[in-house]
């Protein structure tokens, strides 16, 4: 990138901090004024994510990170964005669940609360932040400012139980984010530097006195990230806290428990690959034991669900663990198709919460035990006549409409044929059940895991259908336009992915490949570093 050009990769930054400071200081009153604001800056944001993920498209094998610098401080000392295309891919995910789930809020739950619009701008703001960074200090700093925004988001509309399950979630991230702060600072005090690239390629040289040390500040670093991930056990707070937030806040919220995979799946195989000498593969068997009992949990949490919400939560965990699992495997392959799962799999549960509002919100309390009742003994609302009997149910439009929305994301979660989920589970699993090679004890737990984890989300998503659209077909509420596109709209993008997956594999296998080639990207970020033992100055 030459002259302006250069400048692109802190505006996804800027941008919605400056939206969200003059939001600030409209005030509440003027309503229009911030969502009108609201959608510039999401717009805004998704442009640039977008030219973005082009410019680290066009980015040469062994040359794909692109490297700003504030101040023009030598990236060892200063505050650095990295751009390579993880972090772009990273960029357009989260772009398009904010435009998503800011249009479905316009509808009305912007109204339901204080600063929604800024604590929106602040966690893009956030997420946009964690992924170009870096630093592994900038990393904490904005994470803090996306899980302050999320604290807000979580808590808006407040209801006993919103507030409830929303300060489980805060104090259980404070305390990761205190680990991650104890993570950080004794990585510095052994290596002298929190820059990624500069610690990739310090690592190898630690010396063999400093190396124990050094690894229990990357396991304390580790554990915050996947606390964030929610892995098993640590992921008890998450369908409690997704299930009672309001259906544009779950949505984004979907892609928060992403950023702890990003994290581990950045600096595992940037600081622990192969050509980390004695500390190679460090915390991988965690990784692969901790993913597949997650998986094990949200598959219990799924069936055991008595609501959409939670059951959806359950999904969440499901997919964290299918990707922390997927990473440990260390396979350029596997890494590939645990990309393109991250995208489908983000994309169908933000669908999911978002349309979970649109059909529970016309049902009454009780319905459900209503419906089993009627059932069981064979009570009728009402007697109908041979003339209607004859007629048949007319099915309203917006019904079928989210009839077939929900299907679709039964599908997509559950990995089933022929949408985006399956393809996703079926590229990660090819590389380990190549012909020709004997598949590992991992890799076969790994299949049997995501087979059974299948089986119970399709089975927990037939009984949600038939107890919504069969046993209660009347109560789905009125919907709008502007609630029901944003549905459609992220939908749609999975039905693309499924017709059109060769561009996107492509692109993910070049990201993957990278990935697995740590030198690309610390050889992208000129540090000047000292050589080791030559003095810490950050």
């Amino acid at each position: 990138m030459s002259g302006w050009g250069d400048h692109l990769l802190i505006l996804p930054i800027l941008v919605p901090l400056i939206a969200g400071a003059v939001m600030i200081l409209i005030g509440e009153r003027r309503r229009r004024t911030l969502a009108a604001l609201g959608v510039v800056s999401t717009l805004a944001v998704a442009a640039l994510a977008l030219a973005l993920l082009g410019i680290a498209g066009t980015a040469e094998p062994g040359a794909m990170v692109r490297v700003y610098r504030l101040g023009d401080w030598p990236a060892a000392f200063g505050i650095v964005l990295v751009l390579d295309r993880l972090a772009a891919v990273m960029l357009v995910l989260t772009s398009v669940l904010a435009l998503a789930a800011l249009v479905f809020a316009l509808a009305r739950w912007h109204r339901a609360g204080t600063y929604f619009h800024p604590l929106f701008q602040f966690q893009i703001m956030g997420l946009n932040g964690a992924f170009l960074t870096g630093d592994l200090f900038n990393l904490f700093v904005f994470f803090e400012v996306m899980l302050a925004a999320s604290y807000g988001l979580a808590l808006h509309g407040s209801t006993r139980l919103r507030v409830q399950s929303a300060m489980h979630y805060i104090v259980i991230n404070l305390v990761a984010s205190l680990l991650f702060l104890i993570g950080v600072s004794v990585i510095y005090g052994v290596t002298g530097t929190l820059n990624m690239a500069d610690l990739a390629g310090r690592i190898p040289s630690i010396a063999a006195a400093d190396r124990g040390l050094m690894e229990a500040g990357c396991a304390v670093l580790g554990v915050a990230f996947v606390i964030k991930a929610a892995i098993w056990p640590l992921g008890f707070w998450l369908p409690t806290t997704y299930a009672a937030a309001s259906a544009p806040a779950a949505a984004m919220l979907s892609i928060l428990s992403k950023v702890g995979i990003y994290a581990i799946l950045r600096l595992w195989l940037l600081l622990f690959g192969d050509d980390a000498g004695a500390s190679a593969g460090f915390g991988g068997t965690w990784l692969l034991v901790g993913g597949l009992a997650t998986i094990g949990f949200g598959s219990v949490v799924v069936l055991a669900a008595q609501s959409a919400a939670r059951l959806v939560g359950g999904c969440v965990l499901v997919s964290s663990g299918t990707l922390l699992a997927a990473i440990a495997m260390g396979v350029v392959g596997v890494t590939q198709g645990a990309l393109f799962y991250l995208a489908s799999s983000v994309l169908g549960i933000a669908a999911f919460f978002l349309l979970i509002e649109l059909f529970e919100r016309g049902r009454d309390a009780g319905a459900d035990v209503l419906a089993v009742t009627r059932e069981a003994f064979g009570e009728e609302d009402e007697v109908l006549s041979e003339s209607e009997e004859s007629a048949g149910i007319a099915i309203p439009v917006g019904t079928a409409v989210l009839g077939l929305s929900f299907i679709a994301c039964a599908l997509i979660l559950a990995g089933l044929p022929p949408l985006s989920g399956f393809v996703g589970k079926l590229a990660m699993l090819v590389p380990l059940l190549a012909p020709g090679e004997a598949p590992s004890a991992g890799a076969w737990v790994l299949l049997g895991a995501l087979l059974v984890s299948g089986l119970v989300t399709t089975i927990a998503m037939v009984r949600t259908g038939i107890d919504v659209f069969w046993a209660s077909p009347d109560s789905v509420a009125r919907i709008r336009l502007v609630e029901i596109g944003p549905v459609l709209l992220l939908l749609g993008l999975c039905i693309a992915l499924t017709a059109k997956p060769q561009p996107v594999m492509q692109y993910l296998g070049a990201a993957a490949a990278s990935l697995h080639q740590p030198q690309d990207y610390a050889g992208g970020v000129p540090t000047d570093r000292p050589p080791p033992g030559e003095g810490k100055a950050r």
